[in-house]
C-alpha cells in the first residue's frame, strides 16, 4: 500500500494482492451489468475498503469476467470512477485506487437523499450557468457541445443518458474555470453514481422525460452560446426543478 504522503500516480505497479479471487467473487454478486451499475458497485467496494488506497485493481479482463460484462462496458465504468476521483488509470500499467477514507468517516453519498442532492444542485448550478457564460472559452463550448451530442444520441437508453447527463453538467462547471465549482460538481456526480440512485433513476427516466430533459439541455447550450447568463440560469433552475418534481413523483408512486 502507498504511504499517506504518496499518490496513486506515484505508486509502483504491483500485482493485485493475495485473496483477489475471493474479492472478485464478491464483485460477481453485483446486480446489473450496465456501466453505471458497475461503476456504482466498484465505487462502494472502494469506499468500504475492499480495495485500499494506492492498490491496483484487477485487470480489465478480470473485472469484465467478474461482472459478466464486455470490456467496453467495463472501461466506461472505470472512466466514471476516474472522473469522480476514485481511481487513477495508467496506460500500460493498470488502474489504482485514488480514494483515501479515514476510519469512522461517513460516506456522504450514503447519507444524502435524492431530494437533498436536488436542493444542493438548485442552489449551485444556476450560478454555475452564470459563471460559464462569463468565462467559457471557445474550446469549452466545443467540449460542452460534444457532451450535449452524446446525451442527445443516447435515445431512450437510461444508462447512456445518465452518464452523458453527468458529463454535460460537469462540462458546464469546467467552463466556469473555477476549480472549487468543478470540485463541487464532481462531488455531486459522485453522489449521483451511488447505488441507491439506480432504482429511482429507472423509475424517472422514461423516454418522454429523457426527451424533455434533452430539450432543456439544448436550451441551456443555446443560452450559453448567446452569452445570456440570466436566461441560462433561469433555464437551469427550471430544468432542476422539473427533475426534483419528477423525483418526488417517483417517490410517491
Amino acid at each position: 500500500m502507498a504511504s499517506p504522503a504518496s499518490t496513486a500516480a506515484d505508486h509502483v505497479p504491483t500485482p493485485p494482492q493475495d485473496g483477489i479471487g475471493d474479492r472478485l467473487s464478491d464483485l460477481a454478486a453485483a446486480p446489473g451489468k450496465g456501466s453505471v451499475r458497475i461503476a456504482a458497485h466498484l465505487r462502494q467496494v472502494i469506499v468500504d475498503g475492499l480495495f485500499a488506497y494506492g492498490e491496483q485493481l484487477p485487470t480489465e479482463r478480470q473485472l469484465a469476467e467478474a461482472f459478466a460484462a464486455s470490456r467496453t462496458t467495463l472501461r466506461r465504468a472505470l472512466e466514471r470512477l476516474e472522473e469522480n476521483g476514485l481511481v487513477t488509470r495508467r496506460v500500460g500499467s493498470g488502474t489504482y485506487v485514488d480514494y483515501q477514507g479515514t476510519g469512522g468517516e461517513t460516506d456522504i453519498a450514503e447519507v444524502t437523499s435524492p431530494l437533498e442532492l436536488m436542493e444542493v444542485r438548485l442552489a449551485v448550478e444556476p450560478h454555475i450557468s452564470r459563471l460559464a457564460v462569463r468565462n467559457a472559452t471557445p474550446r469549452d463550448l466545443e467540449r460542452i457541445a460534444a457532451a450535449l451530442a452524446r446525451i442527445e444520441g443516447a435515445g431512450a437508453d437510461a444508462d447512456r443518458f445518465s452518464r452523458g447527463d453527468q458529463d454535460f453538467h460537469l462540462a458546464l462547471a469546467e467552463g466556469t474555470h473555477n476549480p472549487l465549482m468543478v470540485d463541487i460538481m464532481r462531488q455531486i456526480n459522485g453522489v449521483r453514481s451511488h447505488a441507491q440512485w439506480h432504482a429511482t433513476k429507472d423509475k424517472i427516466l422514461s423516454p418522454a422525460r429523457i426527451r424533455e430533459y434533452n430539450r432543456q439541455h439544448r436550451a441551456l447550450f443555446e443560452a450559453l452560446r448567446r452569452r445570456d447568463g440570466e436566461a441560462m440560469a433561469k433555464i437551469m433552475a427550471a430544468h432542476l426543478a422539473k427533475a426534483r418534481d419528477d423525483l418526488l413523483g417517483a417517490d410517491s408512486a
